[in-house]
């Protein structure tokens, strides 16, 4: 954010705000596209991030739909109980059909998943080399986490605030946040994915078939642009 703003000669608190802003408004765009997911397998895991200070640290859980590549839901908090279920409830309130989920081994998953989904869903956890069934009839040869891991380096890769021992971490959680909503947004609507891209350029918000069109950066800087307009319109009145 610094290097933005010695390159653009504005002010580092201008280039704060801007962040701020997109991030509000991609995050209320999430909330309100991402529904109603037709999904058969929902890899979910936690990736870590330094926040607030060399000793601070921060949680990223994530839940992938395998065939899209859609990041269904997001969350950023403690590594613990009351986290998981709150992002598993936001996961369950967002699928339209039953799916089959694959955590790894942390204890948190369980009881998270049992108190959202209840006895409506398939549930494996792959601990280690070792497959566990934990609900419903799960297919134990669909058992992995492949895709959620490799999510988590993309985002790794493409948010430096996820590089591990550096001093590019965010300050503040909610500027964490911001990012990371306008990281999601891109991702699934943006930046065509690899393994979709046969026979033409795919985003998973495409595979997953809420859009038909590939959009592109001028078209998430509308929505940035539509929600900052929006806020002072109402202010003014």
């Amino acid at each position: 954010m610094r290097s933005i703003s010695r390159v653009l000669g504005i002010s580092i608190n201008t280039v704060t705000k801007l962040l701020v802003e997109a991030g509000l408004a991609c995050q209320e765009f999430h909330d309100l596209s991402v529904w109603g997911i037709q999904a058969s397998h929902v890899e979910a895991d936690e990736i870590w991030a330094r926040c607030g200070g060399p000793a601070g640290d921060v949680w990223t859980w994530t839940a992938l739909d395998r065939d899209s590549k859609l990041l269904i839901s997001w969350l950023v908090g403690d590594r613990d109980a009351a986290a998981a279920k709150l992002f598993m409830s936001d996961l369950q309130s967002r699928l339209a059909t039953r799916v089959q989920i694959t955590t790894d081994g942390h204890p948190a998953y369980p009881d998270a998943i049992l108190n959202a989904f209840g006895r409506s869903v398939d549930y494996a956890m792959l601990i280690g080399t070792s497959k566990r069934r934990v609900l419903g009839n799960p297919d134990m040869s669909q058992v992995r986490t492949t895709g959620v891991e490799r999510h988590n380096l993309t985002m790794r890769m493409s948010m430096r605030r996820f590089t591990r021992r550096t001093n590019a971490f965010s300050k503040k959680v909610e500027n964490h946040c911001h990012s990371l909503a306008l990281f999601v947004t891109w991702y699934n609507w943006v930046r065509p994915h690899k393994s979709l891209s046969v026979p033409y350029a795919t985003t998973p918000a495409m595979a997953a078939g809420l859009t038909t069109s590939l959009h592109d950066m001028e078209w998430l800087l509308e929505i940035i642009d539509d929600r900052t307009a929006a806020r002072k319109s109402s202010r003014s009145n």
